[in-house]
């Protein structure tokens, strides 16, 4: 399973990371630090999945998952947010993400998140 992950802090993109890392057969293939990064590297790379961070400077992540499913259209998104509320995970629905974590569940969420998506299914609290 091959992941980009995108985040605008650095910090909370190397904990998203060494999160996924923790699981055998995850491999973090690229990072991005915003949106239009994000959808670049991803034509490069073909990720498996793409994390991207609801808001990053230049991009942000529910625009850049709208690209991405159009020009990616079987790759499952993720978006992770520090803000939590029904707006935000609508917003996320409505660009086409399979999922949505908030930043201070990620610890106990993400990988849960990510094993859901791969069985199919939609990861929204």
């Amino acid at each position: 399973m091959r992941i980009l992950v995108a985040d605008d802090h650095e910090v909370s993109r190397k904990g998203i990371c060494s999160i996924l890392s923790s699981r055998a057969g995850m491999d973090v293939c690229a990072e991005a630090s915003d949106g239009q990064e994000a959808i670049e590297k991803a034509l490069v790379v073909k990720p498996d999945m793409v994390i991207l961070d609801f808001s990053m400077p230049t991009l942000d992540g529910v625009s850049a998952a709208r690209t991405l499913k159009q020009i990616l259209p079987t790759v499952p998104v993720i978006i992770l947010s520090m803000h939590k509320g029904p707006q935000i995970v609508q917003a996320a629905q409505l660009a086409g993400a399979r999922g949505f974590v908030s930043k201070s569940d990620a610890g106990a969420a993400l990988l849960n998140a990510v094993d859901v998506i791969l069985q199919g299914k939609n990861f929204f609290p």
